[in-house]
């Protein structure tokens, strides 16, 4: 089961609405320097500046994927200027429309939290998070995307 939802091809937001009323919340919206981790990832250089937005889903009321995106911030004001819009519309809403954006294959992690201070949503410390990320590309412009699948959502995934 777990496999099935870090491999879901599409959009997450669509097999999550599956399973109970799924709602956003913006974390953190903001230019920020592109840390070194994720740099290679999305090909661009550390520390350059990048469009940055966190958003929580939780599915009937209950904490389940955390995501993470980033453009570069001329990318942010031009070729993917939609995602500075989005308010507490999901990504999606904009990767699924344009025959010209191509998302690269996933690339898949664990996170062990290490402490519960409310970075991980109702993540408590020592929880493990499975995680995916993949970055779509519209007209040389990358986007990367990370879901973090939180504990709590493996529950509320589980086949009834």
């Amino acid at each position: 089961m777990r496999q099935a939802w870090l491999r879901r091809p599409g959009a997450l937001t669509a097999g999550l609405r599956l399973l109970g009323e799924v709602r956003l919340s913006v974390r953190r919206e903001a230019v920020e320097a592109l840390p070194s981790g994720w740099a290679a990832e999305a090909g661009l250089p550390a520390g350059s500046p990048v469009w940055w937005r966190e958003i929580l889903m939780t599915i009937n009321g209950v904490p389940a994927i955390q995501a993470c995106s980033f453009t570069p911030r001329r990318a942010s004001l031009g070729v993917w200027q939609a995602m500075r819009g989005l308010g507490q519309r999901p990504l999606a809403d904009i990767l699924y429309r344009d025959p010209r954006i191509a998302r690269s294959g996933f690339r898949f992690g664990r996170i062990r939290v290490r402490d519960a201070d409310g970075a991980w949503a109702d993540a408590t410390a020592g929880a493990l998070i499975l995680a995916r990320h993949s970055v779509f590309v519209r007209l040389g412009q990358p986007l990367l995307v990370a879901e973090y699948f939180l504990p709590s959502f493996w529950a509320i995934a589980q086949p009834r």
